[in-house]
């Protein structure tokens, strides 16, 4: 029997999964994010042989040096930005995500921001719970149709892919996209055309959502220099990760008209949000939950635990992080 740590209270499925592998399993008890001090407080109480960690925990060397003994730290999340790879392979961890298993979610809850951005269906919601609709009027909230206008994506992995082809076939919106690999599958699938840079797509599109992941290289992809090349009536949507926008600078597009409007449901310091982001009535803003519908999560749960499963039965698991 192996212990195996989990850093935050996740859906039960998973949980069950390792017990009934035979695995001793604790859960913090904090209903919350552990800060640096009491995880490694946690982690070096006990002899641990696994820890089941979250994107909202960094893990670096420090960290793993306090749970010696477990050599799998499996991601609860696609993303595995949070952990230094670096030092897992120095320290001979093995890193494992969740791939694969929210691609429909996300892409189903980026289409929903798109829609309440150009809708303007938050805003209106507003409007109506603070009393001030005396009626139909002709000009009253107007927001944008798709049919017909240009969807851009940033990242054309199985997300952007998936919103992509929700936008084309779906909406009948013609879809242009970046990515560092020109994908021919996907051009055929969507009949979609590739541009060769960010600028070209920034500059075409009347909605561009971001689909890239969060590295040195993407860090503010969008600033305020790139903003300025946006359509002053497009829609900018992030769900892939905060600090991909530079929201300092969103905020000033957002607030002197350089973009019409943006959907974010990742923020660059989570959980707090740029000042003055709150006070815009041209943005969606919703609390990281792309992913988060009943299903996926729990099955997200599911994986994870499996990943630690197979490690530990000294087998290789199925989504280690190269």
């Amino acid at each position: 029997m192996a212990k195996v740590y989990v850093t935050r209270k996740i859906p039960e499925s998973g949980i069950n999964l390792l017990r009934e592998a035979g695995h001793e399993v604790k859960v913090s008890d904090k209903d919350g994010v552990l800060t640096k001090e009491e995880l490694l407080a946690e982690l070096s109480s006990e002899s641990y042989d696994a820890v089941l960690c979250l994107l909202t925990d960094p893990i670096n060397a420090e960290i793993m040096a306090a749970a010696p003994q477990a050599k799998i730290f499996a991601n609860y999340a696609v993303g595995f930005n949070n952990i230094n790879l670096a030092d897992a392979k120095a320290a001979g961890v093995t890193i494992t995500n969740t791939p694969g298993v929210l691609t429909d979610t996300v892409c189903e809850f980026t289409v929903a921001l798109i829609l309440s951005v150009t809708k303007r269906v938050v805003e209106a919601d507003r409007f109506m719970r603070a009393g001030h609709y005396e009626g139909w009027a002709p000009e009253l909230l107007l927001g944008n149709d798709l049919k017909g206008k240009t969807f851009g994506i940033l990242g054309a992995g199985r997300i952007g892919c998936g919103v992509a082809n929700a936008m084309k076939n779906g909406f009948g919106m013609r879809v242009i996209y970046y990515d560092i690999t020109r994908s021919e599958t996907l051009e055929k699938q969507i009949d979609c055309e590739f541009r060769e840079t960010v600028e070209e797509v920034l500059q075409e599109a009347d909605v561009v959502s971001v689909h890239v992941p969060l590295l040195d290289s993407t860090k503010h992809l969008i600033n305020a220099e790139r903003l300025a090349m946006m359509k002053p009536s497009a829609s900018l949507i992030n769900t892939s990760r905060g600090p991909v926008v530079d929201e300092v600078a969103l905020v000033e597009a957002l607030k002197n008209g350089i973009i019409r409007s943006a959907g974010i449901d990742v923020f660059e310091n989570e959980p707090v949000m740029a000042t003055g982001l709150a006070e815009l009535d041209n943005v969606t803003i919703t609390p990281h939950i792309a992913s988060a519908s009943e299903e996926t999560r729990s099955k997200m749960s599911e994986i994870a635990a499996q990943n630690i499963i197979e490690f530990l039965a000294g087998r290789v698991p199925p989504n280690v992080v190269e």
